[in-house]
């Protein structure tokens, strides 16, 4: 067998990488950003590498990626685990479930925390097709990984990235929470279905308008850009109107800058009954506690939008119309998230735990998304290459 050393170019959809003890852990924030501006739950979420995956091109019939992984576990509450996702010449060939990695256990009642370190993964797929082919191995949307080594029968080289770059952000539901494996979260089965390279940027608990993310959006290398507010701002109670609408208007501004003309798409908040018209904060419905599937409730009071407090009806609203301000800029555009989950959709395919969608929602959103953004006459349709 060959070792190949794991490398930047053999990378998509990471931002930066980090060398550890034992090889490399892949970042979607630049560490300059992470040590100044995150708090340890979007250091947390920011190191699972959602959207990211190890491409390269090969003759080789066996190949087998080596990762270490940490994994956040719930006590009581019973959650999938990452998987590594195998996609050969844009087909789906299988998805692996990790087994082993290290365990951070948290009480939700208590607070307290456990930790058991756990071996590596080795993850083995045998009996690819014959003939040079692309080799994509996208890594777990939901847990950190250190890439240990990529072992194959036969010399790999980097895959070359086809398509336009997608830079994405959002929330917990932009990274995926809730799908059983990476390359079933909504903007992954979109970009596969468009044909675009999806760099995610969706952060749990985390799509709070940041000006730290807007600046690392800037910067990045990107043909289009999409950035979806809404649901983490109200289920925090972090914001209210009068501080929103200028915070977002600078977020995309500072877009802008870098970005004069790239097509980008704000993407108002999905169908969440608890906080239709409900204010937030959220809080964990404490009656699922021990459940399997513990939900979420809005803690505030329904229809009290007094001093200009959020819902989710009032921020769709707020978004429609602050990119109707911006007319002057005619490459950006605005997307009712309802239409890739409204409230029918929600009476079909309910939220499990009133939150965040299963893996069927995710594709469901996914190829409505790539259908309306991607398709004729939508504002993906026709990018242009301003990176």
């Amino acid at each position: 067998m060959i070792t190949t050393p794991l490398t930047a170019d053999l990378l998509h959809g990471a931002t930066e990488l980090e060398p550890t003890e034992r090889g490399l852990r892949p970042h979607r924030l630049p560490k300059t950003v992470v040590e100044r501006y995150a708090d340890q739950h979007l250091t947390l979420m920011e190191a699972q590498p959602s959207g990211v995956r190890v491409a390269v091109v090969t003759t080789a019939r066996s190949v087998t990626l080596e990762v270490h992984a940490t994994r956040v576990a719930y006590r009581g509450l019973e959650r999938a685990r990452g998987a590594l996702d195998v996609v050969v010449d844009g087909t789906m060939l299988g998805s692996y479930p990790l087994t082993q990695g290290d365990l951070v256990e948290l009480d939700m009642q208590t607070g307290t925390t456990t930790f058991a370190a756990g071996t590596s993964d080795q993850v083995t797929v045998i009996d690819l097709p014959p003939g040079e082919k692309t080799i994509e191995i996208w890594l777990p949307h939901n847990e950190q990984v250190d890439l240990v080594a990529l072992h194959s029968d036969a010399p790999v080289r980097p895959a070359p990235r086809s398509g336009p770059v997608w830079l994405n952000h959002g929330s917990s539901i932009s990274q995926g929470s809730n799908a059983t494996s990476p390359t079933r979260i909504w903007p992954a089965v979109a970009a596969r279905n468009a044909g675009a390279q999806l760099h995610n940027l969706g952060f749990g608990g985390s799509a709070l308008v940041d000006p730290f993310v807007a600046r690392v959006m800037r910067d990045l290398p990107a043909d289009l850009i999409s950035v979806k507010f809404g649901i983490n701002v109200v289920n925090l109670d972090a914001m209210r109107l009068r501080t929103f609408v200028p915070a977002v208007h600078g977020f995309l501004d500072t877009i802008r800058d870098g970005h004069p003309t790239t097509p980008l798409l704000v993407v108002s908040p999905i169908f969440c009954a608890i906080h239709e018209d409900t204010p937030g904060p959220g809080a964990v419905d404490p009656a699922t506690f021990g459940t399997d599937t513990v939900k979420f409730i809005a803690s505030g009071t329904r229809g009290d939008t007094a001093n200009g407090r959020l819902t989710l009806q009032v921020v769709r609203q707020a978004l429609e119309e602050l990119v109707d301000r911006r007319s002057d800029d005619p490459n950006l555009h605005y997307l009712d998230g309802r239409t890739l989950y409204g409230e029918t959709d929600a009476r079909r395919h309910p939220l499990p735990d009133a939150l965040h969608p299963d893996t069927s929602t995710h594709a469901l959103m996914g190829e409505r998304f790539a259908e309306i953004a991607f398709g004729k006459a939508g504002a993906f349709s026709d990018p242009g290459a301003d990176v």
